[in-house]
């Protein structure tokens, strides 16, 4: 990287669109474990009265002191180790940081203990909700009987700690049980959605060797019926590991020859066993878009996800006993992990299977009113298209429980936030997140004690030293930079599968800067502690050597109503010349004629400045997407420079392969 910086307007004290009251302040998880942490760990005293300078401070101690940190977070959550650590943190380094060696636990312990309180234990531990959007309750007592019963089958099926079974299910509460079975035995779960196709699903099973496979018979997807019975009987011909597989009807189908049934494996009334893993015992396999290659299987630990989620979801989410926790995500998703680790604080879990926008596009909302949720998530892009249909949740719907909106998956723009706000409500907690799979969690985001400002994340999380770097590696305020993280989570992968040096794992995060995460995404760190992200770093647009992030040019061009999405590259070309064309996905009836085309750029030099402004304009049906949503901007920038289709992308990783025969297209033409 050799590009310079992009100078930034002198920081202002603009005023928050939201400021949290003084009860608020005070009863927040966070400023309450601030205090406790002051008298037993020496972390600096809680202000209420100036609670920026309080978290500023609060997370000042938490980088400076990993291990007194982590171990109070341990301790404030009363994490059950079946046998003691010998210390917090054995070794900083990244890779191959050590945590909590010697000690043994079990997530899904965790994950069930609310439900061992008898007054709890007929209370909701899951909604589930369908398109009918009807909740259906899955109580504490049922489901610790339902992981009991399966686990133990589990067992009886052979299956021994460290053994990979995986899930070919939606967000339904099969698939919770068979996680939290998996744990409980000391298994390794990964899952992918019931839409992935074949391709898409062997290429990440295949690299794991599950023992085991769960599977429905179909899904329900705006309003229709989705058979997977083929599919399924290929993942049983391309698993040659596969020694079990459990049928779940979710569409009522018979099982096929061989498969057990799900009814029969959690018919029991037996009390869950945990099996005690060490801190460092996989706990599940996630998986990168993998958008070229195979995807990278990333493995997390038991004990670093316990720890994690419970810091992420009980201290800045602030979630406990009396929260109904839902946002909207599939079971392909890091998100739907993090959303069943809401279980740890002891709330109740929305699992939601079926359309963001069935049968319209307020369908989350409504979802939201009828289970009284209390921290609602979502996309941005779902933001955005809510907005742009002109739906008025605080209006239409009763959300009066409703404390908080999260937004990840993209930054969500500053429209967004004041939509929000304006058409949701005026005092709601707007919490703009991002993390990655790669940690299954956040790096920055919401804080119940700090302000929100337009467009921005309201600090570095906990235990994150989040910097914003130029090439040299030197630290920037106020300026855009590489995000990287200095020091290790407990979340970090412990490896990827089939990487047996590790050099796999180095590479994708480490071959920057020696010992530091980078990630891979533009940053600001502005001078309040606030965070702005500006895209992914490796599609970096470059004009005149001043780095611009795509999100922005998103942001500003699809407030316009014409503009249904849009996709923007930055092409470096053989000459030394640079091509940055705008594509945009056309609203219904809208044609690209020079007008609009005037109104884009007016719209672009306006919000941003005449370097935004792209080199042409051209319309194309849709934008493509990984099967997880976001916008395929490096295999798009590929076929751009000429790379054929079959090596720039990965058919399986992608929504719509043939929507990009057109890029692969326009690049051969260009070439020539």
């Amino acid at each position: 990287m050799t590009a310079a910086h992009s100078p930034q307007p002198a920081p202002s004290t603009p005023q928050p669109l939201w400021r949290p009251g003084p009860e608020r302040i005070r009863s927040a998880a966070v400023t309450r474990f601030q205090s406790w942490a002051a008298e037993r760990y020496g972390a600096p005293q809680a202000t209420p009265d100036d609670p920026e300078a309080g978290y500023a401070a609060l997370h000042r101690w938490s980088v400076d002191t990993l291990p007194d940190f982590w171990q109070a977070v341990a301790d404030w959550f009363d994490v059950r180790f079946s046998t003691p650590a010998e210390t917090v943190l054995a070794d900083a380094s990244m890779p191959g940081a050590v945590w909590f060696p010697g000690a043994t636990l079990n997530y899904a312990e965790h994950a069930l203990r609310a439900g061992e309180d008898p007054a709890r234990a007929g209370e909701p531990a899951l909604l589930h909700v369908d398109e009918g959007h009807q909740p259906a309750p899955v109580t504490w007592a049922e489901l610790r009987r339902q992981v009991g019963s399966l686990a133990a089958e589990l067992r009886r099926l052979g299956v021994r700690p460290g053994d990979r079974v995986s899930g070919y299910v939606p967000n339904i509460p099969q698939a919770a049980v068979a996680l939290l079975a998996s744990a409980a035995v000391g298994a390794v779960w990964t899952s992918c959605a019931p839409d992935f196709g074949a391709r898409s699903v062997l290429d990440r099973f295949q690299q794991v060797e599950p023992k085991v496979l769960f599977t429905v018979d179909g899904y329900r997807y705006g309003g229709k019926e989705h058979d997977r019975t083929e599919t399924v009987a290929e993942l049983r011909r391309e698993l040659p590991t596969l020694e079990e597989v459990v049928h779940i009807p979710l569409l009522g189908t018979p099982a096929p020859p061989g498969a057990l049934q799900w009814g029969d494996l959690t018919a029991g009334d037996t009390e869950p066993v945990f099996e005690p893993v060490p801190f460092g015992h996989p706990l599940w396999v996630l998986y990168s878009s993998g958008t070229t290659g195979l995807p990278k299987a990333i493995v997390q630990s038991q004990g670093g996800i316990l720890l994690e989620h419970l810091k992420q979801l009980g201290l800045h989410c602030d979630l406990g006993p009396e929260d109904r926790f839902f946002w909207y995500t599939s079971t392909g998703w890091m998100m739907w992990n993090f959303l069943i680790s809401g279980l740890l604080t002891g709330s109740t879990v929305v699992v939601y299977d079926g359309s963001p926008g069935y049968p319209d596009t307020a369908a989350q909302w409504r979802v939201a009113e009828r289970t009284r949720a209390t921290l609602y998530g979502t996309s941005a892009a779902y933001v955005m298209a809510c907005r742009k249909a002109d739906v008025h949740p605080g209006r239409d719907f009763d959300l009066s429980a409703l404390e908080c909106v999260a937004t990840t998956g993209s930054p969500l723009p500053p429209d967004g936030f004041r939509w929000l706000h304006d058409a949701v409500a005026g005092d709601m907690w707007i919490a703009s997140v991002s993390g990655g799979t790669d940690v299954c969690s956040c790096f920055a985001g919401a804080v119940p004690t700090l302000p929100v400002h337009i467009g921005e994340l309201q600090a570095p999380c906990l235990g994150t030293d989040l910097q914003s770097w130029d090439p040299q590696g030197e630290p920037l305020v106020d300026e855009v930079g590489e995000l990287v993280v200095t020091n290790p989570m407990p979340s970090m992968p412990v490896r990827f599968w089939n990487d047996p040096d590790g050099s796999r794992y180095h590479d994708s995060y480490f071959d920057t800067y020696p010992g530091v995460w980078r990630h891979g995404d533009w940053t600001t760190l502005t001078g309040r502690n606030s965070v702005v992200i500006h895209g992914r770093s490796d599609s970096t647009l470059n004009r005149q050597g001043v780095r611009m992030g795509s999100a922005d040019i998103y942001e500003a061009v699809e407030r316009l109503p014409q503009i249904r999405e849009s996709l923007v590259i930055g092409v470096e070309l053989p000459d030394g010349g640079y091509w940055m064309p705008l594509f945009v996905h056309l609203s219904p009836g809208v044609t690209l004629d020079d007008e609009l085309r005037d109104t884009v750029k007016k719209t672009i030099r306006g919000s941003l400045s005449p370097r935004h402004l792209p080199d042409e304009i051209i319309e194309i049906p849709a934008v493509p997407h990984t099967l997880t949503g976001k916008r395929l901007e490096v295999p798009v920038k590929r076929l751009l420079q000429g790379t054929a289709l079959e090596k720039a992308v990965n058919p399986g990783s992608v929504d719509d392969i043939e929507l990009l025969a057109f890029y692969a297209r326009l690049g051969r033409e260009r070439a020539a």
